[in-house]
């Protein structure tokens, strides 16, 4: 098990935690907005914000984060944006969020708004080549299986 350094920067703040623990438990943690804020409808000035959660993380050097939609927000037209937590940082953990509705949404203190899935780290080395090898699905994209 990965251990992660929690600091609150407020008093509202909440260290992320799982609704669902052991063997079928949760993939990822929850986010607690530590103010509130209120998202306008898509279209209209203040419909993205960067929501804060009033904690700082510390990751060992091998691990980090992504930031994820809860389904319940999701389902609502609320999404989340630019979510991912190198090891290095330690500021203050602030959920992009944007409202893709027409209505707006309330956000409230302790109100979760988002999910921390804790990725290990792998760092890669890229090689530029001339040619890739062949794969069944070569350049079929997005839409390539018809569904």
């Amino acid at each position: 098990m990965v251990s992660i350094k929690v600091k609150k920067l407020s008093a509202a703040a909440q260290a992320p935690r799982y609704a669902h623990v052991g063997e079928f438990g949760d993939l990822a943690a929850d986010l607690y907005a530590s103010a509130g804020t209120v998202l306008a409808a898509a279209g209209e000035a203040g419909s993205t914000a960067a929501v804060a959660t009033g904690i700082a993380l510390e990751f060992p050097a091998t691990h980090g984060a992504l930031v994820e939609d809860r389904s319940g927000l999701a389902a609502r037209g609320v999404t989340t944006l630019a979510g991912v937590i190198d090891p290095g940082y330690r500021g203050e953990i602030r959920v992009v969020m944007t409202n893709l509705g027409t209505e707006p949404v309330e956000i409230k203190a302790g109100d979760r708004i988002a999910q921390l899935r804790v990725v290990e780290r792998i760092e890669a080395s890229f090689e530029v080549v001339e040619e890739l090898g062949d794969a069944a699905r070569g350049v079929g994209g997005f839409g390539s299986t018809g569904k």
